[in-house]
């Protein structure tokens, strides 16, 4: 019961994101114990307007997966768990979120994850290192969807 009163509210929260991932896939994403590399890519590229439209589920993956990979946006691989901190580099080189003067000098995972911490993107008891579950990866991508909405990524 305390899943879905919790799951419901972030499936509303996204107006943003229901034109670009269908019900399907976001089922997947919460569904899953952690998010994948793989599906971060798909969500943040696809989020950001990266992604060419008309890809069926696996080919959008894959084709952001290796679109984060080939620029250096994420390390791991396609089925492995992503971190917070490999999330928050994701979301800030996807996004283009200009950092402080730390992630500026360094842009690292590290530092892209204290930013994130800092404007409140991600929010709650978390850990750099801790593998991302998929309704909390949904809430940050939300957060960010706004705050890009706002004009705030400088």
């Amino acid at each position: 019961m305390k899943i879905k009163c919790f799951v419901l509210p972030v499936l509303l929260l996204l107006p943003a994101l229901a034109f670009a991932q269908t019900a399907a896939e976001m089922d997947n994403l919460l569904a899953s114990g952690t998010v994948s590399a793989a599906q971060a890519a798909r969500f943040v590229l696809g989020a950001a307007d990266l992604l060419p439209q008309g890809l069926s589920e696996a080919d959008a993956e894959n084709a952001a997966y290796d679109t984060a990979f080939s620029n250096g946006w994420v390390k791991a691989a396609p089925g492995e768990s992503i971190t917070y901190k490999e999330t928050a580099f994701l979301i800030m080189k996807a996004f283009n979120i200009k950092g402080g003067v730390m992630y500026s000098i360094f842009k690292n995972p590290r530092y892209a994850y204290r930013e994130m911490v800092y404007r409140k993107l991600i929010q709650g008891r978390t850990e750099g290192a801790m593998p991302v579950t998929g309704a909390r990866f949904l809430l940050v991508l939300d957060r960010v969807l706004r705050y890009a909405e706002r004009g705030d990524t400088q």
